[in-house]
């Protein structure tokens, strides 16, 4: 990234800020507890017995400032937080700590088109606009451009229980990416398509951006967020280690990986460590009128 580029992206006005924020639930157990419980405890227990519960730290304390015209790839190994906080994100769910601030309601692909599976693909297409908001005049005039994107052709016209997986996330997306939605969250759905797909959608989404949106990416698929993204954060088992450029970010996350496949624990913490020590994080600052600055990470 340019001085250029550096310095547009932050000056520019953020549309989604994670503030110190952070997801922990509790969960059922069925491993037994090891502290061995008083003697009134245990008979109590036999009468009233009670499920053994842990506490699951889906995100640890982490702050993130994405801002106007920005692609942000999100990555990381299963169970990371990836979906967690893009369920923050969306407002499915609320933090146990710190706050999510946006500049308008979030579109998460696939979760604001209430899409029925009886119906047709192109029923859906009205279903899905109506339920973002989308007027009928404007549904007919972004209709064949959702098509496009979808890159359903004649099978717009099929039960969208007939289709495949990979047909019906491409669908969600074009739908949900033709309401120009100021924030787009895209978990996965990217990765469900051929090479003209990919142009289709990458387009898509450099026009969102250039209309002053953002637009956030999970994905497994390094190459699909290279592609697509011009920022990665990395986040691993709640904690976020590195943000930054693609290459920077996905080469480290790589290397941290093939110490892991290979066996090598104690050189992929190691390398986790570092990496996460030389992270610089966002800063929210309060101000007079209750007014917030953002500083994103370098």
């Amino acid at each position: 990234m340019s001085a250029a580029d550096e310095l547009a992206r932050l000056t520019a006005d953020p549309c989604v800020v994670a503030d110190n924020v952070a997801m922990k639930y509790q969960v059922i157990s069925t491993e037994e507890q090891t502290e061995v419980p008083r003697f009134g405890w245990k008979i109590l227990q036999r009468f009233t017995p009670r499920p053994n519960t842990v506490t699951v730290h889906a995100l640890n304390r982490l702050s993130l400032v994405v801002r106007r015209g920005e692609s942000v790839g999100i990555i990381g190994r299963n169970g990371s937080g990836k979906s967690t906080l893009m369920k923050l994100v969306s407002g499915q769910v609320r933090p146990t700590g710190g706050a999510i601030h946006a500049s308008s309601t979030p579109i998460m692909l696939g979760v604001n088109a209430a899409l029925v599976p009886e119906l047709s693909g192109d029923q859906n297409v009205v279903l899905g606009c109506l339920a973002m908001g989308l007027s009928r005049d404007e549904i007919d005039a972004r209709f064949d451009e959702i098509v496009e994107v979808s890159g359903l052709e004649k099978s717009i016209h099929l039960p969208m229980k007939s289709y495949s997986s990979g047909m019906g996330s491409r669908l969600r997306f074009a739908i949900a990416a033709c309401g120009n939605p100021e924030i787009l969250l895209v978990d996965e759905a990217l990765n469900t398509g051929d090479a003209q797909f990919a142009a289709r959608s990458k387009r898509r989404m450099d026009e969102l951006r250039e209309k002053a949106g953002c637009v956030l990416l999970v994905s497994h698929s390094l190459d699909t967020i290279k592609d697509m993204t011009g920022r990665v954060v990395w986040l691993d088992k709640g904690d976020l280690i590195m943000d930054g450029n693609p290459k920077d970010v996905t080469k480290k996350y790589m290397e941290f990986t093939n110490h892991l496949a290979r066996g090598n624990n104690i050189s992929a913490h190691g390398l986790r460590a570092d990496v996460m020590a030389s992270l610089e994080v966002a800063n929210v600052v309060n101000q007079r009128g209750g007014d917030r600055s953002f500083t994103a990470a370098g």
